[in-house]
């Protein structure tokens, strides 16, 4: 019996198992030292992220983007069947006693094609076990590879079932603040809306929503790298918004109530922080001020022409800084590392959103004109409603 061998099989296995077990299936987040599917996604992440530095088009970077995170799943599944594979071919190099029914000599190469067909239980039956611990082995390494195939068969529906119910609450904001969202422009229509109802209930929904993208993303770490569906959109960016729209009103809007506000900044945050150190972002001091003064008076005036005003004075000032302080310094991190543009505070440039936005309506609206199709005026966003 070859020992080395036989250590480093079991190791291997165990080392596998666990990292499954701990990602798949348990519902929380585990911190070691060393850990598969971390130095995965850290070795993978970093080529693909310097690959999209030569892509200079935002549309095509992003679509680049957005093939990582399903791939790396795919590819982290393949790695825990090949690590089963060579670790039970490990264990059968060392117990020994094969018989090849070719009668060629037994290598380390046929034990580890032996162990793909008995993980993926094929069955071919050109090399038989003979000694008990090796068919012991046999047996265990098809057990294993019959539910390893089950849990894949169940965990990617799982995965991509959270990722549609994060996707239809960004979807969601789309006309409620904007493409992409800003905090600004979901306070400046609905904020004045009549008894505040439709802002706190976006406020509500966000809470709910904020509690589960922490959940799954900490259960199902991959989601991460998941992209949403339109290039403007991300989860971060829908995540910062709100946390940017609960921070103005809890600085003081007047005559907006704050109750609500205050409980979805403190979930929205929660979720910012804790996702930062699930993918390793570290502190940047020296990114720029995401809100400048020119912005700020920028955001009074919008908010002015919707019927809200913002308070007055240095208590204002200090409060809004103060909020921001909390959840900013995250939110940048995790853009910088997931290359995520968060939202501005105030986008300058008047865009449709969206749900406005079709294929054929150039041509549309030039025929309704009576007019060429590059004879369209942009409409702006307020006349829609």
């Amino acid at each position: 019996m070859n020992v080395f061998a036989t250590i480093a099989g079991v190791v291997l296995i165990l080392a596998v198992l666990l990292d499954a077990f701990e990602t798949v299936a348990l519902p929380r987040r585990v911190q070691r030292h060393f850990r598969i599917t971390a130095w995965f996604y850290r070795n993978t992440w970093r080529p693909w992220r310097a690959i999209t530095t030569h892509i200079q088009s935002p549309s095509r970077r992003e679509n680049f983007l957005a093939y990582f995170g399903p791939l790396s799943l795919i590819f982290l599944l393949m790695l825990w069947a090949m690590g089963l594979i060579l670790g039970f071919a490990l264990l059968q190099y060392g117990a020994g006693e094969h018989v090849q029914l070719s009668n060629e000599p037994i290598t380390f190469g046929s034990l580890l094609y032996h162990s793909g067909e008995t993980f993926f239980t094929l069955g071919y039956g050109d090399i038989v076990p003979t000694s008990r611990v090796s068919r012991f082995l046999a047996v265990m390494e098809a057990g294993i590879g019959f539910g390893f195939l089950g849990t894949v068969i169940g965990y990617l529906p799982t995965i991509y079932s959270s990722f549609s119910r994060r996707e239809l609450q960004i979807s969601l904001l789309d006309a409620h603040a904007g493409s992409p969202p800003t905090g600004a422009e979901l306070l400046a229509r609905l904020g004045n809306s009549p008894q505040q109802r439709l802002l706190d209930q976006v406020f509500r929904d966000w809470e709910r929503s904020a509690s589960e993208v922490l959940e799954s993303h900490i259960s199902y770490s991959p989601l991460v790298f998941f992209r949403s569906q339109h290039v403007n959109q991300s989860w971060l960016g829908a995540l910062t918004a709100i946390l940017d729209a609960t921070a103005l009103a809890i600085a003081g809007v007047e005559e907006l109530s704050i109750e609500q506000a205050k409980l979805t900044f403190a979930m929205s945050r929660h979720a910012v922080v804790d996702l930062a150190q699930v993918v390793y972002a570290q502190f940047d001091p020296g990114l720029p001020d995401r809100l400048g003064a020119q912005d700020l008076w920028q955001i009074r005036q919008n908010l002015a022409q919707r019927g809200l005003r913002l308070r007055e004075g240095p208590e204002f000032e200090e409060k809004l800084a103060s909020l921001r302080a909390m959840y900013e310094p995250y939110a940048q991190a995790l853009a910088k590392r997931l290359l995520i543009t968060l939202p501005p505070w105030v986008d300058s440039e008047k865009k449709r959103d969206n749900w406005q936005a079709g294929p054929w309506d150039r041509l549309i609206q030039a025929k309704s004109l009576g007019g060429p199709p590059t004879a369209r005026r942009e409409q702006p966003v307020e006349e829609h409603f």
